[in-house]
Formats: structure tokens, C-alpha cells, sequence
């Protein structure tokens, strides 16, 4: 049963209803208002969506009877409440008596126009970031500000600021945030030491990334009697600086997350929190909110408690020092980190045999210099070192979510901010399973829990076999994508019936919203947040516009670096196929380009199957699929697209051969026919 939609009534009897809600632009122009609470979204022609943009918060006007789209009511939109994107990235063109910003994104439909005195020094032909000051339902144009100017700035410069822009993240903080984050002291309050349970004298260590600069988690250690230990997950307490509804909290909310570029990263919250009070230094004392475990050796849970500390890390380690020890080496705290990584490799392998799947990605990272120019790419592998923070972490986040679903405010759970992951779609996974077979891989696609074991089966055989990347690429293709809302539907990928996001509060706004509901619930306090599922919605969205920021700026840096390989020849594996050609990424670099298909007519007249991800050859049934091995060339190259076409070179896989015109020995025909035959 939906529920009830806060709506407000036209009180002049026009007969027209007015929501409140987000509005989603698709790539056709069409627009639709998701409102919290109603059935269905709100239809939105492009010539009523008028002045405002996708992401927008706005309120939409719907007749009461009437005008619908289908069975889906239409609307126009007839106020933007708030903007989801403000500042743009393009070209000025100065006039006489005015000036405009010529958007480089199409998310912004119209130029800005800014008026001479808003042009802060920018001249014509400049690149430069315009910030929307007013835009009135009543005008075409929006007025804006120059607020940044990047034609002086270097070609990177450029693109990496372009991209935040492009994907709606604001690349300062408004002056009252920083306000609010300057006014926190440092050092530790006698009164809240009070309230906290002080750890300080436990073993804690942080173990991250070595260019690291916010340590947001801690891992603390002591034997206990029986054969126990006391393990304890620490997270940096952004809740206790970050004052709800305050000017900081209403922009970490609008950011929602950090985003991570190859040369930078753009932190959720100022520098002052991010890197200084909230991160768990070496030697230093830090408010922390706390999931402490006492478990076996085999990382059965005994017992845990949950609440705020204070902790003191005794030991800042990187991976890499972390694995060196893992694999032999001597080292601080060896005893400890050995005993850990074994609690966590038990912890690991009885997930997997509870259903979780065990999906694993290559990541990329660059080598760049002082310019930040790519001159080497680096494959990241995890490595035990990575799994020993990840299986503590999972353990923290799945305790607090299950602690959390078993409390009821008057018979109703806790609207709480989970993080779900929904199991496959049937018509996406029966097509997967089909393209496995054809590599002899089976699928049990009779529940949840068989067709994850089947995964998990199948990624265990194709490892080192030519089929691996191409299967594994696929299979995640295949999975839904995790998001966060109020309807716990369980963890698939994770196999966690509770599951939640408690450990990077520091770059990641669910986590803040998590420690605060978490502190209510333990305080038996608790205030349901109203439209937190929008909230969660917005959390999802912004994550999905970091990725996409960070696949740009990736694909920038790959770019970049092919520049000074045009004309040479490499060994790539096809990623993608579509109609119009196929992807291919260099085994060397992981960098892909695109052949076309134009290029592929000298050879013969491909066509696509999609079930079968690959092109076929017309008359010489030459075939190019997912997975297979090809010899390419680099020929051009595109900074501003983010775009590389490469030119086979090639075809390094056994082709299949052109399969012969055979009468199907199942038909109804050729059965009929040669029954004919034997009777004559």
C-alpha cells in the first residue's frame, strides 16, 4: 500500500494538485518527478519543464482530472525549490554590452548570460566556471557569475575541474561552511570524555592506502581469557563535529560523497574535518564511534557493544608494509597482524560459503608526475593486507544494520538508511547464463542461492583461462547495482540479510546519517528523520555522479597517455561490442579505444548478435566477441571526447568457422522430408 503523499491543494478551485519532488531529465528531453509517497512518476513534456534541470528539486502542477500520459499523470513544473548543479564549465563570448557563457555540458540546455560587471576579469574566448545567481521562470536565459577562470590554468587543470563541474560537485566551499568547520577546537573535551568508553591504552592501528591523507578507520586488538579476542573497529565521529541542519551538514548532505580523480580528490567535508580533527593521526587522541567484537580464532562472534570512544593509533601502516608482513616479513606487531589476518581470512571464507559472491575487478591507477601527466598505469590487486580492513569493516557494517532492523518505534522499524543490493534481473541473467554455457560453464538458475553458488563456481574454474575477463566483466554487468534506502531487501552480492555503511563517515554522507540514528537507538531517543528515503535517493544519486566523474577523468588520463603512442601496435582483448564496432583495451595498460566498423568492411560485412556479444562476418563468418584476442594499432587520439580509435591490426583468437547451410535436424520439415524418404 503507498502512502500518503503530502500534496498542496489549489485553494482558487482550478483543480489542480501541487507536489513537491525530483525531477529526472532522460536523455530524449522527457522529464519525470519522482514525489516520495506516490505511486507513480509524474510525466514532465520538455516544453514544461521550463527553467529547470535534471536533479532539480522542484514543485510540479497536476490536474486533478484529465491530462495523462498513459496511466501516468502530467504535469508542469512551476517553481525550482533548489538546484542540483549550479556552476558550469565553458566559453565566454563577450559582447558590447553583455557577455555568455557557452556551456560545454548539454546538462545546461541554454547559455548563461552574464553581465559585464559579473565577468570578474574573464576576456572573450576564455574557459572559465560561471555560477547561476538567478534564473526566473519568466526568462530563457540564466544570470550568471564568473566565478573561476581556467584559461590560464593547465590543460589538465582544465579538464579535471570540467569534469566535477560537469557532474554537478561544487569545487569550494561556500564561506559560512568553512565558518562552521573553523569553530571546532582541537584536543578533547573533559566533559565528552566522560560519556565515551576511553580505549586509549588499547593496541590500535590504521592501515591505508600510502597516499592517504583521512584515516577515517582504526583497528584496535587484546587477547582475552578462553582464547578470545577483543577486536575493535573504530570510525572517526563526523557526527559529533557536524551539527545537524547546520550550514556544514546541509552542504556535506548536498555533496553526499567525495570524489576521487587520478591527481586530486574532492573531499565531502572541508580540509579542517577531513584532515585534521576527524582523521585518526598517529598518536594522537580522536572521538571515534565504535563496533568492538570479542571472537575466536575461526571469527565466530561471541559478543559485541556498540557506542562512542576515544581511541590513541599507536601505528600508522601502509598496505604494502601490512602484506610484507603477511608474507614473511618482520615488522611492528607482527603476532597482532598475522592474528587478525587469519580471524579475517576465516571471516572471508565463511562468507563466501554463505552465499556472497566472490566478484573481483581490476582497478587502474596512474603513475603521474609533477604535472600530473600519466607516465605509467599500475594495476591494484587486493591482496590480503586489503581483505584483513575490508572483512573488519563488512563485520562493523552488517552488526550496526542487523542491531538497527531489530528495533520497532510503535511497531514499525526504524527508517534507517541501508544499504541493499537486489538480485539479478531474470531476463539480463538468463542471457549471461546462455554466453557462459557456450564456454561450458552451467548455471543452477533455480534460486537466489544457486545461482550465486553458480558464480561463484564459475569464477573459481575461469581463473587463467582466456575466457576470465570476459566472463567476469560480464557476470558483474549482470548484477543490479547497490544503492541505499529505507526498504531493507537484503545484500545479494554480500549475502547479508542486514546490511549498511558505518565505516567512512568522513567521505561518505549515509554514514553520518547511520552514526546518528545508530546513537538514538542505543540512547533510546529515536527521531524518525522525515523523507529520509529521499535522502537516501539523493546519497545514491551523487555516488553515481562521482563514478561517472571518476570514469571521465580515468578515461582523460588514458588518453593522455596513449597520445605518445599513435602508430604503435598492441595486444588488447575485446571489452565491448555494439552495432557500430567493437572496444578493445591493451593488455599493457588497460587503455581502451574503439575499432569502428567502417574499418572492418575491407574484410567482410559484420553484423551484430547480441546474445552472443560479438560481431559475425557475413560471407566469411569471421568472428569478434567478448574476451577475444586482437592485434590493434593506435591512430588517433581525443582529448576533449575522452575518446581513442584504434585499427586491427589483427585477430589473435582461432576463429570460429562460417557455419555450413545444414538443414536443422529439428524442424518440422526435415523431418517430414527424409520420414518421405525412408518410407520410398
Amino acid at each position: 500500500m503507498a502512502k500518503k503523499t503530502k500534496k498542496k491543494k489549489d485553494t482558487a478551485g482550478t483543480g489542480k494538485n501541487v507536489y513537491k519532488g525530483k525531477l529526472e531529465v532522460t536523455r530524449s528531453g522527457m522529464g519525470y518527478v519522482i514525489v516520495e509517497g506516490l505511486e507513480k512518476d509524474i510525466l514532465v513534456k520538455r516544453d514544461n519543464i521550463r527553467n529547470a534541470l535534471n536533479g532539480d528539486e522542484v514543485r510540479v502542477e497536476v490536474p486533478m482530472y484529465g491530462r495523462k500520459f498513459g496511466s501516468r499523470p502530467e504535469g508542469v513544473i512551476i517553481e525550482v525549490l533548489h538546484r542540483k548543479q549550479t556552476e558550469f564549465s565553458g566559453r565566454v563570448e563577450v559582447k558590447p554590452h553583455f557577455a555568455f557563457l557557452i556551456p560545454d555540458s548539454d546538462k545546461m540546455p541554454v547559455d548563461i548570460y552574464v553581465p559585464l560587471h559579473l565577468l570578474n576579469g574573464a576576456k572573450n574566448g576564455d574557459k572559465a566556471i560561471a555560477k547561476i545567481v538567478e534564473w526566473t521562470g519568466k526568462t530563457k536565459n540564466p544570470v550568471g557569475e564568473i566565478v573561476s577562470l581556467l584559461t590560464n590554468q593547465s590543460d589538465n587543470e582544465i579538464a579535471m575541474q570540467g569534469i566535477l563541474v560537469e557532474n554537478g560537485f561544487p569545487l569550494t566551499f561556500p564561506d559560512d561552511v568553512l565558518e562552521d568547520a573553523a569553530r571546532y577546537p582541537e584536543g578533547i573535551d573533559k566533559q565528552e570524555l566522560k560519556r565515551r568508553n576511553d580505549m586509549r591504552k588499547t593496541l590500535t592501528l590504521t592501515i591505508d592506502p600510502v597516499d592517504a591523507k583521512d584515516f577515517d578507520d582504526a583497528i584496535s586488538f587484546k587477547p582475552l581469557k578462553g582464547g578470545l579476542y577483543e577486536i575493535g573497529v573504530h570510525i572517526a565521529d563526523v557526527s559529533h563535529y557536524i551539527e545537524e541542519g547546520s550550514a556544514l551538514d546541509k552542504e556535506a548532505y548536498q555533496r553526499a560523497t567525495s570524489v576521487y580523480l587520478p591527481d586530486r580528490v574532492l573531499p565531502m567535508l572541508p580540509e579542517r574535518l577531513s584532515n585534521e580533527l576527524c582523521s585518526l593521526r598517529p598518536d594522537e587522541d580522536k572521538y571515534t564511534f565504535s563496533a568492538i567484537f570479542q571472537v575466536d580464532k575461526k571469527g565466530k562472534v561471541k559478543d559485541y557493544w556498540l557506542g562512542r570512544t576515544i581511541i590513541r593509533s599507536q601505528r600508522r601502516f601502509t598496505y604494502e608494509e601490512v602484506q610484507e608482513i603477511i608474507e614473511g616479513a618482520d615488522g611492528d606487531h607482527k603476532e597482532v597482524l598475522l592474528t587478525l589476518n587469519s580471524i579475517a581470512q576465516n571471516l572471508r571464507a565463511a562468507r563466501f560459503k554463505k552465499g556472497a559472491i566472490n566478484f573481483s575487478s581490476q582497478e587502474v591507477r596512474f603513475k603521474l608526475d609533477a604535472n600530473a601527466k600519466p607516465i605509467g598505469i599500475v594495476v591494484k590487486e587486493s591482496k590480503e593486507a586489503h581483505q584483513l580492513i575490508e572483512e573488519f569493516m563488512l563485520l562493523a557494517n552488517r552488526t550496526v544494520a542487523e542491531y538497527v532492523s531489530g528495533i520497532a518505534v510503535k511497531d514499525k522499524p526504524v527508517p534507517f538508511p541501508y544499504r541493499v543490493h537486489d538480485a539479478p534481473d531474470e531476463a539480463k541473467l538468463s542471457v549471461f547464463s546462455s554466453f557462459a554455457a557456450s564456454f561450458g560453464y552451467k548455471f543452477n538458475m533455480n534460486t537466489p542461492e544457486t545461482i550465486a553458488a553458480s558464480f561463484n563456481e564459475m569464477l573459481e574454474m575461469v581463473q587463467g583461462k582466456p575466457e576470465q575477463h570476459v566472463l567476469e566483466s560480464l557476470g558483474i554487468r549482470t548484477m543490479s547495482k547497490a544503492v541505499y534506502t529505507t526498504d531493507n531487501i537484503g545484500h545479494y552480492g554480500l549475502g547479508f540479510e542486514d546490511y549498511c555503511h558505518f565505516t567512512s563517515p568522513i567521505r561518505r554522507y549515509p554514514d553520518v546519517l547511520v552514526h546518528r540514528i545508530l546513537q538514538e537507538c542505543l540512547d533510546n531517543k529515536i527521531k524518525p528523520i522525515k523523507h529520509l528515503e529521499m535522502q537516501c535517493r539523493h546519497c545514491s544519486d551523487q555516488e553515481r555522479r562521482a563514478m561517472e566523474a571518476e570514469r571521465a577523468a580515468n578515461k582523460y588520463k588514458q588518453v593522455e597517455f596513449m597520445q605518445d603512442y599513435i602508430g604503435e601496435e598492441f595486444e588488447a582483448v575485446i571489452s565491448g561490442v555494439a552495432t557500430f564496432g567493437f572496444w578493445a583495451e591493451t593488455v599493457a595498460h588497460k587503455c581502451e579505444g574503439l575499432v569502428s566498423i567502417h574499418d572492418l568492411a575491407s574484410i567482410d560485412d559484420f553484423e551484430y548478435l547480441e546474445g552472443q556479444y560479438a560481431l559475425v562476418g557475413r560471407h566469411t563468418g569471421m568472428r569478434f566477441g567478448m574476451g577475444d584476442k586482437v592485434m590493434i594499432r593506435v591512430i588517433a587520439t581525443n582529448m576533449e571526447k575522452r575518446q581513442m580509435d584504434y585499427m586491427l591490426v589483427a585477430a589473435l583468437h582461432a576463429q570460429r568457422p562460417k557455419k555450413s547451410k545444414q538443414p536443422d535436424r529439428n524442424t518440422k520439415t526435415y523431418k517430414k522430408k527424409n520420414t518421405a524418404k525412408r518410407k520410398k
